[in-house]
């Protein structure tokens, strides 16, 4: 099963700032996870239940400017998505085998395509 998120996520270099801001003001990185994990979990509702998945997920950037483990930094987003939707019982590596990620550029259409497949 595949679904869209819209957008983009923050990359890890905005993950890894907002963490920081933490020990000053846990609420930036508290409400980024929680607005993208949240996210995820309602655009996820409508998938069946699995006990275990590998993951595809292919982000579509709108250019080439970020890089590649900056791009791919909201997979915790994800990953905690499909838990909190009831999608997958847990994110640990008994429920979730494998993750891949391809990179593709959409100028138009920048979004993040998720693709669970049972195992």
């Amino acid at each position: 099963m595949k679904f869209n998120v819209p957008g983009r996520f923050p990359g890890t270099n905005e993950i890894i700032e907002a963490a920081k801001l933490c020990k000053r003001n846990y609420k930036e990185y508290a409400v980024m996870k929680d607005t993208y994990t949240n996210m995820v979990a309602w655009l996820a509702k409508k998938l069946p239940k699995y006990e275990c998945v590998n993951l595809i997920i292919t982000w579509y950037e709108p250019n080439e400017k970020r890089d590649i483990d900056n791009v791919s930094g909201g997979v915790k987003f994800i990953c905690d998505g499909l838990v909190r939707a009831g999608t997958i019982p847990n994110d640990t590596r008994k429920y979730v085998k494998s993750i891949t990620h391809k990179f593709e550029t959409d100028r138009q259409n920048p979004r993040i395509e998720i693709e669970v497949e049972a195992v």
